[in-house]
Order: structure tokens, then sequence, then C-alpha cells
């Protein structure tokens, strides 16, 4: 219990970082903490493939990528101006009826659960063999995909220098 106190905390503390901090690249690693508190948790809870996917996925690419991504825009500076809206208590009412809505259904939707079955036991080897066996165009498919994503990124956050493709007149 004390394990997923500490973990729970990490995972909290890195969440409220990452929409509380100012500055844009400090708050992708804070997010990076609360990927890597998800991923524990979800080892501890003994769901292997689900904490790896999570660590190989989120932390390794997906936190990589927005770190890329705000510092190739520029967008790392600290606004000058306040980064709240005016409509900050509307949006406030819309999140908290938002999360009475989804409380009182996961309060009331414990009771028309149906039994429990025993999990099936699949193991990350077992999902491993399957990725590299009978899923692997899928699964090269994506990564070509996510590839030409990154590469497509990359093109649109750089920046041109005028005149750096023009063709330079004779005198």
């Amino acid at each position: 219990m004390i394990v997923f106190a500490i973990l729970a905390a990490l995972t909290v503390a890195g969440s409220l970082a990452a929409v509380l901090l100012r500055n844009t690249v400090h708050c992708a690693l804070a997010l990076t903490g609360a990927f890597i508190g998800l991923a524990l948790l979800f080892l501890r809870l003994d769901a292997q493939f689900a904490g790896f996917a999570q660590i190989l996925v989120y932390v390794g690419a997906v936190a990589i990528l927005v770190v890329f991504a705000i510092l190739l825009t520029r967008g790392s500076e600290t606004p000058a101006t306040g980064v709240f809206s005016r409509t900050w208590f509307a949006g406030l009412v819309v999140a908290a009826g938002v999360f009475a809505v989804l409380a009182w259904t996961v309060l009331h939707s414990a009771v028309a659960l149906p039994h429990e079955f025993a999990a099936p036991q699949v193991s990350v080897a077992q999902i491993g063999n399957a990725l590299m066996g009978r899923y692997v165009l899928p699964l090269e498919i994506v990564a070509v995909l996510l590839t030409a994503a990154m590469i497509g990124a990359v093109i649109v956050a750089m920046h041109e220098k005028p005149g750096k493709y023009e063709k330079k007149e004779a005198n």
C-alpha cells in the first residue's frame, strides 16, 4: 500500500506540475514524470504489457516528440502575458460538471458489473511473438507512418531563411 501511495503521489504531482508550470519545457518534462508514474502503477498492478507499452510509447516516444516539437518551434519561452483565459470560471464550472457526471457513473456502475471471469493468462512473451509473427506487417506499417509523421513535423517546424533557395542573379 505504501508503494502504491508513493507511485500515485508521483503521478499526481507530475500531472499537476504539467498543467501548473509556466515554462513549456518544464511542463513537458513533468508530463514525462506523470507517464513514468502511470507505467510504474501498471507494473505494480501486474500488467506488464501495459506498463512496458507505456514506457516505450509514451515515455520513449511521445514525451521526446513533445520536447522536440517545443524546442523546434521555439515555443519554450515563457509567455509575457497571463496564460489564463477570461472565461476561466466557465471552464471550471464545465470541468466540475463533467467530473460530477463521471463520478456518479462510476459509483453507480459498480452495482451493474457482471460476474468476474478469470483473466486470460497471456504473457508479454506471447504478445511479442504475436507481434513479430502474425502481426508483423501492421506493426511495420505503423512504424513507417510514425516515421513519416516525425519527418513531416520536423519539416513543418523548420524555419527558412529568406533568400536561401532563391537563385542568385548574375550581375
